[in-house]
């Protein structure tokens, strides 16, 4: 039997459950950890592959919500309020899609519904172009450097900022690798309709990765659907532009809770 997805927590009562991105881990939810904890059950975890959680083979999105799963299992959580950003936001919908009496509310962060075929010279040009530095013999901690300063907005809190490098900058090669060519299979656009609880879109004014055109149209797919946008912030609103994102989120929680 495999090692169990590892985890971080604090706090008790109703449980919000915090899914990272591909250059993420459990430390780049820590301003909501803190945020929250206070309130709510916060949970991080370490998506498979990353920060001690046992990788899958291959990664798949079936197999990450089926690794989601698990962990509530474990945890004992019937319903979770989930918030997941970027790929996160994409392993947020496909269990929210396949487990949707899991799931209290679903906020989703710079994230998109589809990244479109698979097979497509766009999807090959993506995964040939983040994967090129490695090929030519940079590392991690190379990629983190050139790459975290790509995804701020122009205001971006400096101590956010570190701590997406320090946690870019930490994941395996290898899981890295594996999570690009994952990234360009997701396609639940089929699912935004049927969502019956309440979902918050989250965007940043000047993220390029998941523009926010893009997701206020992602969001009047989705009924009943909150929409925010973050001035001034790029891909990695939770850290550059904490004060905000965990505004828009717990206000939304407030709402719905009420």
């Amino acid at each position: 039997m495999s090692a169990p997805v590892r985890h971080v927590e604090a706090g008790s009562g109703e449980a919000i459950v915090f899914l990272h991105g591909v250059g993420g881990d459990s430390a780049s939810w820590a301003p909501q950890i803190e945020a929250f904890s206070g309130a709510y059950r916060t949970i991080a975890w370490d998506m498979p592959g990353y920060g001690g959680s046992p990788a899958l083979e291959p990664m798949t999105f079936a197999a990450l919500a089926g690794s989601l799963a698990g962990l509530l299992d474990r945890l004992a959580l019937d319903r979770v309020h989930l918030v997941g950003h970027s790929m996160g936001g994409m392993v947020a919908q496909e269990f929210a899609a396949g487990r949707p009496d899991r799931v209290r509310t679903l906020v989703l962060s710079a994230t998109s519904p589809a990244f479109g075929r698979p097979d497509g010279d766009f999807q090959r040009r993506f995964v040939e172009t983040r994967i090129a530095p490695l090929d030519n013999g940079m590392t991690m901690d190379d990629l983190a450097d050139e790459m975290v300063e790509t995804m701020l907005g122009p205001d971006a809190d400096a101590d956010g900022a570190a701590i997406a490098r320090r946690s870019m900058a930490g994941v395996p090669e290898a899981t890295y690798r594996a999570a690009i060519a994952c990234l360009v299979t997701f396609d639940r656009r089929d699912a935004l309709a049927g969502y019956e609880m309440p979902v918050l879109v989250l965007a940043g004014e000047t993220d390029t990765n998941a523009p926010a055109p893009m997701m206020e149209k992602m969001a009047g797919r989705i009924p009943g659907a909150d929409y925010v946008c973050l001035a001034g912030t790029g891909h990695l609103g939770n850290l550059e532009n904490q004060a905000a994102f965990n505004r828009a989120v717990g206000a939304f929680l407030a709402r719905r809770r009420a």
